[in-house]
């Protein structure tokens, strides 16, 4: 593993692994709880398989590791646009453990899926947040570019 000036271990970005289900479950259930939400189980399991499937339609997920342990996720996922003749790229869900906050982790997760869209052709990528989540829109200010959208979704 890499190492800074001072002999510290540094950020890895890496592609989830099967032998990372239990580390990659706490990250997102921490990311979940901000979001004050839960999912079942089988959403667990599902969502798990896809990421480390080979189905080029499922998500995909980088993480980030730091002496072994991961400090951070994104989920993210091609699909078609029906204004373009290439994919566009949605990075679901973005993640840094408490710990790891303020390191650069977010920025590097955001700039692996650039890398991989750029990889795939696909030039556009985009996400989501919630209007309170002041600290991570400091750093999605300086990385990406706000629009003026608002999302609707069908009433359960």
């Amino acid at each position: 593993m890499p190492t800074d000036q001072n002999g510290k271990n540094t950020i890895v970005i890496r592609a989830l692994r099967a032998e990372d289900q239990a580390q990659w479950r706490g990250l997102w259930t921490a990311y979940l709880d901000f979001y004050n939400t839960t999912v079942p189980e089988e959403v667990y399991e599902s969502t798990f398989a896809r990421l480390i499937g080979d189905d080029p339609q499922d998500f995909s997920c980088f993480v980030a590791e730091r002496d072994g342990t991961l400090v951070g996720l994104t989920h993210y996922l091609f699909h078609r646009h029906a204004w373009k003749v290439e994919n566009t790229c949605y990075l679901q869900d973005l993640y840094a453990a408490p710990e790891a906050r303020g390191t650069g982790v977010g920025r590097a997760l955001i700039e692996a899926v650039y890398a991989a869209a750029d990889a795939q052709g696909s030039p556009s990528v985009y996400w989501l947040t919630q209007d309170f989540n002041e600290t991570a829109r400091k750093l999605y200010d300086r990385i990406g570019k706000l629009t003026p959208f608002i999302r609707y979704q069908r009433p359960l």
